[in-house]
Formats: structure tokens, sequence, C-alpha cells
């Protein structure tokens, strides 16, 4: 519905699906839904709580994260001047609101998003009271109920907001682990890291009527594959026919649905305790994390810290940089492929199989792109389909049954943003490979050899060690998608590139990365086969400690390292 005075004020608003002019009390009256085309006006956190919870239920978290900037994010405005308009505009400290309340009787945390607040978009903060919310629903063994509304992950914070979909996926799977049920609701828009991660990897998912969800948003999709949409593309009708929700709901139904879901939780056998892997201990604030780079043998050149960000960004692109099959023929030996997610494809993007390291057996996989314009086509340019994160998902379980470490190549512009990729559930498949991958009881190592780009880099990096080459990056949204959003034209690319601190020094610094491996100098592709050394050096020296550790010491401390990315413990972090 539109309106030009604020809520309170307005007598009359228009709806945005038929243009009727409607009396404002009979809409409130009939929950924001027009009942003339049925439309479902977006809501804010307050009245959606309003209108899911018992009347006077809700407790709000009583402590707050403190306000960050990790990364000094300025495009045309400074970063702390969006979030104060942002305050100031919808009354909220930030883009969820999570505490405890009652729906028809039964306890259950809450966690619900506001897409006023910077488009609901998921950063350190909003990050940290979702999963305190989680925390809590393990501590109370009470249900987790999520109400998702947002475009994606928090431009503005790097890769530390690209963190947030592992922190909050953990602390959904320590809840899957103990048994206590988790719910969805999707509501309008859910896009980008959220949709990927804790919108769908819950044991129910629900989505309001008038609902779009997805990956990639509609105008990306446009602009990546020239085509139109088809009728219906991303709304809540057209996820239940594709099985991608558990059903579709019309507002005046929710409340009355979760309770009968909550009703039956209720009705199973009490929640038994988690495994002790499952619950990772309240940290202490982390180190900011110090740049660790790979001895240097004779003809290795370290760049400088105070390289340009933007020409790093195009030495990872380079057509002449090794890809993961360059690797695994140099850097690894007696490489076996495996293919095939089982279910009815196999993503040439995704390569995969039984290797070995220093004589040692582990199961690698990694992004593959390609040297010319006929390779990169056939490997859809590294951006996973599907099918290629539900390989990659099928190969670490394998993994993990044969008791054998996994190693990760990471090199990718993002996952597939394609019509076919969202009929087949590509926001789950990421949410599922990050889920997944923090409880594998196994060790992990990845490196980011290239590109790591968004939530398609992250759905193999959930890593006990992460490396990156010296001249990769890694970044919550490339620097062209971030100029085209916040600056006035993409020409700003090289100015985003320096915002979002992608380069592997600062995400060292950032606490991110593990390592730096260096390059020869002139980058990986000047000289290949010394680059397949070192990161053979890299992987082998960073895996065998790993080896000996406990499969619950594993999983409990890899939770721990992405638990640190909260943003109470980032105060202080920073580079500038």
């Amino acid at each position: 519905m539109t309106a030009t005075a604020p809520a309170e004020e307005q007598l009359w608003s228009r709806c945005a699906g038929c243009a009727s002019l409607l009396y404002r009390k009979r809409l409130l009256r009939n929950l924001d839904v027009c009942p003339e085309c049925g439309a479902h006006a977006r809501l804010g956190a307050p009245d959606r709580l309003r209108q899911l919870v018992d009347p006077a239920s809700f407790v709000a978290l009583a402590d707050r994260p403190a306000d960050v900037d990790p990364i000094g994010f300025v495009d045309v405005l400074p970063y702390p001047h969006r979030l104060a308009a942002a305050r100031t505009g919808t009354g909220l400290t930030e883009a969820v609101v999570c505490g405890t309340a009652t729906i028809a009787g039964h306890r259950v945390a809450l966690a619900v998003m506001d897409f006023r607040f910077l488009g609901g978009s998921l950063g350190c903060a909003v990050g940290e009271l979702i999963t305190r919310s989680a925390e809590r629903a393990l501590d109370e063994r009470i249900p987790l109920v999520l109400v998702t509304a947002s475009g994606g992950a928090r431009m503005q914070e790097g890769a530390l907001s690209l963190m947030q979909m592992a922190t909050v996926s953990q602390a959904v799977a320590a809840l899957r682990e103990a048994g206590v049920l988790t719910v969805s609701v999707l509501t309008d828009p859910t896009y980008g890291g959220v949709a990927a991660s804790f919108a769908t990897n819950t044991d129910l998912v629900l989505a309001e009527a008038g609902a779009r969800m997805g990956f990639a948003g509609p105008r990306v999709i446009r602009q990546v594959t020239g085509r139109a949409l088809p009728e219906g593309f991303q709304t809540a009708d057209f996820l239940l026919r594709h099985g991608q929700v558990d059903m579709v709901v019309p507002r005046r139904a929710l409340r009355g649905r979760l309770a009968s879901v909550l009703a039956a939780a209720a009705a199973g056998r009490p929640p038994t305790l988690p495994p002790p892997a499952a619950t990772a201990p309240r940290p202490q604030a982390p180190s900011t994390g110090t740049t660790s780079v790979v001895p240097e043998s004779d003809g290795i050149a370290t760049p400088g810290p105070d390289e340009d960000p933007w020409t790093t960004v195009r030495a990872a692109r380079h057509l002449a940089r090794p890809t993961t099959l360059d690797y695994l023929d140099a850097a690894f030996d007696g490489f076996v492929e495996l293919h095939g997610d089982r279910l009815g494809a196999d993503c040439p993007a995704v390569v995969g199989g039984l290797a070995r390291v220093d004589g040692r057996h582990v199961v690698v996989v990694g992004h593959q792109k390609g040297h010319t314009t006929a390779e990169l086509v056939a490997r859809n340019f590294g951006m996973a389909s599907p099918a290629g994160h539900r390989k990659a998902l099928r190969l670490m379980r394998l993994a993990a049954r044969l008791g054998l470490p996994v190693v990760t190549l990471v090199d990718t512009p993002g996952a597939d943003p394609g019509v076919r990729a969202e009929e087949h559930g590509q926001a789950a498949a990421i949410a599922e490979n990050i889920l997944m991958m923090s409880c594998l009881p196994t060790p992990v190592v990845a490196v980011v050899t290239g590109e790591g780009g968004s939530g398609g880099a992250l759905a193999l990096a959930v890593a006990d060690r992460v490396l990156m080459l010296r001249n990769a990056v890694y970044s919550v949204i490339s620097p062209e998608g971030c100029a085209a959003i916040l600056w006035p034209d993409r020409s700003a690319a090289a100015q985003a590139a320096r915002a979002l601190r992608l380069t592997a020094p600062d995400l060292c610094r950032l606490g991110i990365v593990d390592e730096v491996v260096p390059e020869p100098p002139g980058g990986a592709q000047s000289a290949p086969a010394v680059a397949a050394e070192l990161l053979r050096r890299a992987v082998a020296a960073n895996l065998t400690p790993l080896l000996d550790v406990p499969p619950a010491t594993l999983v409990r401390r890899r939770r721990e390292r992405f638990r640190r990315y909260g943003a109470a413990r980032l105060t202080g972090v920073g580079v500038r």
C-alpha cells in the first residue's frame, strides 16, 4: 500500500497491487491485506509482532550488541550516517527485533527482521542478535521462529557480514542436533545471504502469501541472463510448486498455522541435550588477526599492503591464473574425479574427488573456471548451480564417512544467478552446505585461490583454516555490484574495491583469513608450477596439526571461529 503521511496519521491508503483507495482503519482490521485484491503490504517488525504473538507476552532481549563500523566503509555517505538515518526513520536500533514470547500459549524465541532498516540487511549486529535468540532457544529448549525480510548481507560491513551466514547457520545446526524445532517464515522480500542461510535451513519453511524469495534478485538475473523472467517467478506459489517451502499461508491464517506447528512440537518427546560438539561456549573477544604468510622461498614476492585493491581484483580474475584442475594436477597427486549430485545433474562449475597431498589421502572440492572463452562458458564461469553445491555436499559427507580430511579451493564470482538455478533451489542448496560444513566431523582447509564471491564462496569455505593466495579476493559482493547500488554509477568499482576491504592482508587483519599464501612475481599465472608448490606447502602445513584433533573438538572450535564474528566481539576491530 502506498501513502505519503506517517502510517499513524493516514486516513486512506492506495493498494500497490490494484490501486484501490482503501480506508486505513479497514485495512488495519484486515492485517494490511488489501480486501479487494489480496495484496499483502510489507509489515515492520513491531506490527508483525503484534499480529503473531500473544498480547503483552513479548520480552525483548535485554542486551544489545555494540555498534560496529568494522571496515570504515564510506561511499557517498559514511556508514555511521546511514545507520543513524535508518534508526531515525524506523525507531529501531537494528534491522531485527529479537526476544521471547508466547504464540497461542507456546513459548518461543523470536527474531523478526524489518526491511525498512537498510533493506533488512544482515550485518554483524543483526547476526549477533539472531544468534543470541537461537542460543536462548537452545538454553531454554523452546522453538525458534525466524521471520525474514531482507535484501541480503550488508555491503558496508564487507566480508564480516558474509560470515554472519555461517554464524547463524551453526546456531540453527545446534538446535537441530538438540531436537529443538526451528521455523522460518518468509515474507516479502527475502533474498541474498539471508535466503541462502537461516531462512531456508530451518526444520520448517513457511512462506507468507505474496512473499518473494531467492538467492539472486530479479534485476540481477535479468542483467546476467538477458532473459525475461517467467510469470510469478520467485513468488510464494512458485516456491511451493518447486518444492522449496512447506506451505504458503495467508497472513490472517499465519498465527493459527504457527500455533498448530508449535502444538505438534510440544506433543513430541522432550528435546535431548546436544552432543558436546554442538554447543560452543560464548567466546571472548578474539584477536583482531595478524597477517601470517607462508615462509618465503627464493624468488617469491609478497607485494606490499598498500597495493591498490582494484589491481588485486583484476589479478584474481586473470584468465591465465591457475584453476582448480591446474592445482589438482600440479599440487596434488593421484586425483580421481567423482561426478554427480545423485539427484539428476553434474555441475561442471564444481569439480571434486579423491587425491593425495604430501602422501595423505584427502577429498578435494573446488570451483572450476577455465582459460579460454569456450572453457569459461562450458564451466559457467565457475558459478555453481544447486547441483554443484549438492555434489560438493555429497563429497564432503563421503569424506566424513571415510574419515578423510577435506580441502576446498574457492574461485568463483558467485553462485549461478540464473532462472533454472532459482527453480532448483539455489538459496537452500547454499544454506545446506553452510550448515553441514559447520557440523562436519573431519578437518577442513579452504583456500581462496582467485575470486571469493559472496555466498557461492562461503558455501565451500566454512573451514577450520581459511587461506588466501596473495592476489585473491574475498567479498560480500563484487566491486561492480557494490558501485552500482551505492555509487552514482558502475565506474566507481575501483572505489568500491577499496571500501570493501577484500584483499588477503585486509581479511587477515580482520581475522577472517588465517594465512596469506605468497605468489610468484607477476602473480600465480606467471609461474603456475611455483604457485602450485606454494599452495601444496601451505595446505600441508595447515592440515597436519588438525589431523590429531578429536572430531568433537574440531566441530566445537570451528563453531567458535565463526561465532566470534558477532558485533559484541568486534568492538575495536577495524581496518583503516
